[in-house]
């Protein structure tokens, strides 16, 4: 896999509008971050190598509904960690959700499946998407993710995501233990 050196300041070339927004606003709200860009992934395995150069885990991005396609959430957990959804609907007390369809992600995140990720928020205007954050990725002082696009990767300080980046996009991170 290819994946360029570490990065800083503004990405160069053909770029997605929602990879423009994100670098723009990280900088907008002065905080520090690494890129890189890659070879497009389509796994968390082939994330791994990415978090190598990155010095930190890229994290599962996971675009949840209830049944009546309703209520939307996003997880971001640990890349390792394995996905359960009768402990994340209990741990909201809900009743089971399901994957979302690629079609509604791409209606409320405004990205393809494989490209989510916490900066897909952005899109999120109205708020209808609910972030929920694995207490192991909280607790880390790292955090890694796409910008909105699955060829390129970046790593913030967790503390900056949760307290500049997200209240700015208005999305409020519920916060459990997987």
């Amino acid at each position: 896999m290819n994946i360029s050196e570490l990065k800083q300041g503004n990405p160069s070339g053909e770029r997605t509008s929602l990879e423009l927004k994100t670098h723009e606003l990280l900088r907008k709200l002065d905080i520090y971050y690494d890129w890189v860009d890659n070879d497009e992934v389509s796994s968390m395995e082939e994330c791994a190598e990415i978090s190598e150069k990155l010095g930190v885990e890229i994290r599962k991005s996971i675009f949840l509904c209830n049944r009546q396609k309703t209520i939307f959430f996003l997880l971001v957990m640990p890349a390792k960690k394995a996905f359960d959804t009768k402990v994340f609907s209990s741990a909201l007390n809900l009743p089971r959700l399901s994957f979302a369809s690629g079609e509604l992600m791409e209606e409320y995140l405004g990205v393809l499946p494989g490209n989510a990720s916490v900066m897909s928020l952005i899109n999120d205007k109205d708020n209808r998407v609910q972030l929920v954050i694995d207490d192991e990725v909280a607790k880390n002082d790292w955090f890694g993710c796409n910008p909105g696009v699955n060829t390129s990767h970046l790593k913030i300080k967790t503390n900056d995501l949760i307290d500049k980046f997200l209240p700015y996009i208005n999305h409020k991170p519920t916060i459990i233990s997987l």
